[in-house]
Parts: structure tokens; sequence; C-alpha cells
């Protein structure tokens, strides 16, 4: 019964791993796919080699998420359709608490240990052969958000997170309204559509961006070595649409049908019942699906990298890594930088989780 479920994460987890650009980047390993596709930037004009590793990685990425759909999306709708009863929870003593805890205990130090790394490196004003940091300050903090790189690069992210959240609410909110309250076919090939930059990396929408509005090509207006401003918020709206599609399909799904109706039959035309009636009581669906959208959009990495390529158009992330180069206490600064991010992005994930509560995982659904 387990399997759809642990063959998505497991799915969405090989295709993220595999398209990681940030990590490798970050520790100068450039012997991997997406590396090897951001350095192919430089020359795309006359070097098809990384056309090629576009192309693989993304028919492997979408090869993965068509497999799980075909083995387990009819299994999983089928044991939607039945009803097993309230679970019942049998609380552990003993050793096997002792052994649930420690494993668990083990599996959070292995994925915090990088998040600590950081947290120290920030407040460190020196960390070399030792195990703990010799010296400890707190003006990488301030400077973080003092840098010449940092100020511009946290306006240029709200800019360009704000308006792709806009357009990911008008998109979302039509698409989810089509698909749960549309009777026509093609429903499901639409929300198939809307869901699959989850699976699509974004590196690979990045090089096509990159690709497409190359000199003489049909987009070369929007060649992101001039100007990345219109192609940074396409890309960043397309990669967190499903947020917004999944939290607000969620929210119409719980919504009785019958108040629109009601609201329909008195005279109201669509556009009043769905701005009167149906926005009002999906909204905490709406808050929570733009908070994903809107901070996942302030850090997103891949497009960043790949299609800021001038200083003035930096986001924080492009920002972040360009500290990082810089000798001295820049890695400290960037490590602060970070540490803001990580704060950033708990407070969104919390107030989305108090909002939508054991919903929350719908938002990852594929």
């Amino acid at each position: 019964m387990a399997a759809p479920g642990l063959f998505a994460g497991g799915s969405l987890v090989f295709i993220w791993a595999f398209t990681e650009l940030g990590t490798p980047l970050m520790f100068d390993y450039t012997r991997v796919t997406a590396v090897q596709i951001y350095d192919g930037i430089k020359d795309i004009g006359d070097n098809p080699l990384p056309y090629a590793l576009v192309t693989f990685m993304m028919i492997t990425s979408i090869l993965i998420y068509a497999a799980g759909k075909f083995l387990f999306g009819r299994q999983s709708a089928a044991m939607l359709g039945k009803s097993a009863g309230a679970a019942e929870t049998r609380r552990l003593t003993g050793g096997p608490a002792w052994l649930a805890s420690g494993l668990f205990l083990l599996v959070f130090l292995a994925a915090a240990l990088p998040h600590l790394g950081v947290i120290l490196t920030s407040f460190s004003r020196g960390w070399y052969q030792s195990a703990l940091p010799s010296a400890w300050t707190l003006g990488h903090y301030r400077e973080a958000l003092g840098h010449a790189l940092t100020l511009p690069s946290i306006k240029n992210s709200l800019y360009y997170a704000t308006l792709a959240l806009t357009l990911d609410m008008v998109l979302g909110v039509a698409i989810a309204y089509l698909v749960v309250r549309g009777n026509f076919r093609g429903r499901g090939l639409l929300d198939l559509l809307a869901m699959l930059p989850l699976a699509v990396p974004g590196i690979v929408l990045a090089f096509g961006y990159i690709a497409i509005s190359q000199p003489g090509r049909l987009f070369a207006a929007f060649n992101p070595a001039n100007n990345p401003t219109l192609l940074l918020i396409i890309a960043y709206a397309v990669r967190r649409l499903p947020y917004v599609v999944r939290s607000v399909t969620a929210g119409l799904q719980q919504t009785a049908e019958a108040l629109e109706e009601s609201a329909q039959n008195l005279g109201a035309s669509t556009w009043h019942t769905l701005r009167r009636i149906t926005l009002p009581l999906i909204s905490a669906n709406l808050i929570a699906g733009g908070l994903f959208a809107f901070s996942f959009a302030m850090l997103e990495v891949s497009d960043s990298l790949m299609l800021a390529q001038k200083q003035a158009f930096f986001p924080i992330t492009k920002a972040l890594y360009e500290l990082f180069q810089i000798l001295g206490t820049g890695r400290y600064v960037a490590a602060a930088l970070g540490v803001w991010a990580m704060l950033f992005l708990t407070v969104t994930i919390l107030a989305a989780n108090s909002l939508l509560g054991r919903k929350l995982g719908a938002l990852f659904r594929i």
C-alpha cells in the first residue's frame, strides 16, 4: 500500500539530486551533468554537447515521472476509493522505542549537519584546523544585509518573486478550477501538464530559455545576457506553479459545489461566484500555496545561476554564490546570508503548515 508514496518520494529525490546544480558548484566539482550544462552556456552557439546533456536529463526525468504514473497511478486511485477505517496507533515502549528514536535521531543529525555547518560558519571570525571556530562574531549578519552584492539581490528577488507569484495565483486558480469544476475531456492532461515542472528539472527549463533567445533566433530580444528579468519571472512562475495548483485543488475539492450552484441559481455570474463565494472559502489554501510559491521563488537556484549573468540582475542565490567566491570573509558573509534564507524558509513552512496542517503534503503530490 505504501509503494505509490515511496516511489513518488524516491523519484523526486532522484530527479532533484540528479539535476542539482548549486551543491556541486559550491564544492567546485565539475564532473556531474548539471555543472557540465552550466559550463556549456559559454559556447552554447557552437558546442552541441550541452544540448545532448539537457536532452538526456529531460528524458530521464520524464521517464521516471511517467513510470510512477503508469505503475502506481491506478493503484493509488483504487486505494483512495476504498475506506479502510481509522488507522490504529500503538505506542512503542522499551527496546523498540529506543531503536526507533535512535534511527530517527541518526537520520535527523545526518540531514542537519550541512545546516549546522553553515550556522557555525556564519558566526565564525576564522575556522581552520579545529573542531569549532576559534573566534565568534555577529558582524557577518550585518554585512550580509548591507553588502554591495546582497542589497540589490534581495530587491531583485523580491521583484522577481512577487511578479512570479502574481502569475502563479492567476494561472493556478484558473487551472485548478477547470480541473475540479470543469466537465470536459482533457482535465487529467491539464492537471498533468501543470504538475510537470516538479518532474522537469529547472536547469532544463533555464537552458531552453537561453537556447531560444540566442542572437539570430526568434526570441533574441529576451537574451538573458542583456536583461534576464522577463525570463527569470517566467522561470520562477513555471517552476512554482504546481504548489499553487495543488493547494487550490485541495481547497476546491473540500468545498461544497452546492454553495456555488446556489449563488448561480440566484443570478450570480461565474466570476461573481468565484470572487465572492469560492475564493473566500479557499483563502487558507491560496495563502499557503502562495507562501510556498513566493518563498521557493525567492530562493530558486538553477534558474538564477543559469539566467542571471550580470551583477545588476543577480537574485539572492546568485549573489550568495558570488559572495562565496570572494577571498577573505566572502564565505562567512555567504553563510550568514544563507542563515537568513533558512530562517525565511522556516517561517514560510511553519505558516503554511498552520494553514493546511496534514494537507500540506498534497502540495508535493505528483
